[in-house]
């Protein structure tokens, strides 16, 4: 028997015959097994068809593994013509059985009618778990360490759309997962039509997925629990702090070159009508286009906006915040406002000082509404994080790449805790599941912030290679996170 079964979506397209063929042609295939929503007619006895509408069903991924008597499977999961490089199906096979890896993936070439485009992937780790962790398009299992973790772990859950992900996460628990760093196939896109990195950075937050983030927290949650590291809804109280502060609240706005936005983000700041004394810190981190001129202005104009220019030149964003929030100048808490956005209307700081006053959190985290320049709505609207609940919230946390805006802190505490890595990007990622691990975070779920979305955002345009470095950036603080919380939970028993 030979070593491999593919499963393969089939696409009703001129070029699916053509991708098929690759494989029925391969020396190492055994079986393919067509997933399809109808009937289709094909030439070779190493298919069979099985009919479904959704490959990532629990149910139907269970009853799949049946199928599969060969040492190894891999998924196809593409709707594009994909194209194999030479011995490419050999190559994860080798490397799956040299390095004893469950799961093995590579890099891949994008075709895009002019020319072949790079598109390297992430090396995973135990933070790389996020439902949204990118395999490309062609994924080896060793059958033997997917069934074995099956069996210790409990059968793909009964869902709709978190089955894939609820499979790789319980064979990741006691297996290597290795990714080969060659562009082993092609993916032609020349005919695709491509979402643009905005689209793709919501979509995890658009209204439409909310069934899919439910399976997803559910498949999470018992991963977690299975590794050691989900946390009880059980919380420590955040310490009573005998320190005098010069205001209750601070807005922090770090900057660096948006003279076409700042006004408007200074302006929403001292519009906001408070029952107590506040300020707005706007850390200059050395503007070279004139936000300078235009801060020191509006300083002068405004009393409560105070002006600082670091003397140090390598600070990211995260650097900007401790500059702020560990000046004399910094109030009670501690506000964030980007110096893209706006808060919605005046009373927003108000709301979210009451907040703390009542409830004593140690952060509390608004919802936004995306808008343009022009601040008419666009996708996705409004983003609320309806799926951070106070029973599970700081355990989803790890799943998704974000938890909303405008974020508030407690400024003693934030101290206390180190404030935030001097990075420019995932820096308020970081700090929030910091405080998630120990203290409870506060939740708004109504729209006070608008989120502006232009060509000048940072996260705008990504190349690959910097959308990679962000997600590599992420991955490591859940990394960080996970094993932290591992050994919480073990010093606990």
């Amino acid at each position: 028997m030979n070593p491999l079964t593919i499963i393969l979506k089939y696409v009703n397209e001129y070029w699916f015959e053509e991708c098929l063929e690759q494989f029925i042609k391969s020396n190492i295939v055994e079986k393919i097994l067509l997933i399809c929503t109808s009937e289709y007619s094909f030439q070779s006895e190493k298919c069979k068809l099985i009919k479904s509408e959704h490959i990532t069903s629990g149910k139907f991924l269970n009853n799949l593994l049946n199928e599969i008597k060969t040492e190894y499977f891999a998924i196809v999961n593409s709707c594009l013509p994909i194209y194999l490089g030479q011995n490419a199906l050999e190559r994860l096979l080798n490397v799956s059985h040299q390095t004893s890896s469950a799961i093995v993936y590579s890099d891949f070439y994008e075709f895009d009618s002019y020319s072949h485009i790079d598109h390297p992937l992430l090396d995973y780790q135990i933070g790389s778990a996020r439902d949204d962790f990118d395999f490309g398009y062609i994924t080896l299992f060793s059958t033997a360490s997917v069934k074995k973790a099956l069996k210790k772990y409990g059968e793909i859950e009964d869902v709709k759309y978190a089955g894939l992900y609820d499979l790789r996460l319980k064979t990741s628990i006691e297996n290597r997962i290795f990714h080969l760093p060659e562009f082993l196939y092609t993916i032609d896109t020349s005919n695709a039509k491509k979402s643009s990195n905005q689209e793709r950075h919501f979509d995890y937050v658009d209204p439409r997925n909310r069934t899919t983030q439910i399976e997803m927290e559910k498949v999470f949650t018992s991963y977690l629990k299975n590794i050691n590291a989900y946390l009880e809804p059980e919380f420590d109280k955040v310490p009573e702090y005998k320190i005098v502060f010069p205001v209750e609240a601070s807005i922090i706005i770090p900057v660096r070159n948006r003279i076409q936005t700042i006004s408007d983000a200074v302006e929403s700041a001292v519009e906001q009508k408070t029952t107590f004394p506040f300020n707005c810190i706007i850390v200059d981190n050395h503007s070279t286009d004139g936000t300078t001129e235009i801060i020191r202005r509006l300083s002068i104009k405004y009393k409560n906006v105070k002006h600082i220019i670091p003397e140090r030149t390598d600070l990211g964003i995260g650097g900007c915040w401790n500059e702020a929030i560990y000046s004399e100048l910094c109030g009670r808490y501690a506000i964030q406002l980007d110096s893209d956005d706006l808060y919605i209307d005046s009373n927003v700081l108000q709301k979210i000082v009451d907040m703390f006053h009542k409830n004593k959190y140690a952060m509390i985290i608004g919802s936004y509404k995306t808008v343009n320049l022009k601040l008419e709505e666009i996708p996705p609207g409004v983003v609320d994080h309806k799926e951070w609940t106070p029973k599970n919230g700081r355990n989803n946390a790890l799943r998704i790449n974000g938890l909303g805006a405008p974020r508030a802190f407690n400024t003693a505490l934030l101290r206390e805790l180190g404030g935030f890595p001097n990075v420019s990007y995932g820096e308020d990622y970081t700090v929030a599941l910091r405080i998630s691990r120990q203290y409870q975070i506060g939740r708004i779920y109504e729209p006070i912030y608008l989120c502006r979305r232009w060509a000048g955002n940072t996260d705008a345009k990504l190349t690959i290679e910097q959308a990679n470095k962000n997600n590599f950036y992420k991955d490591k603080i859940r990394t960080i996170e996970i094993l932290a919380r591992q050994k919480l939970n073990k010093t606990e028993k």
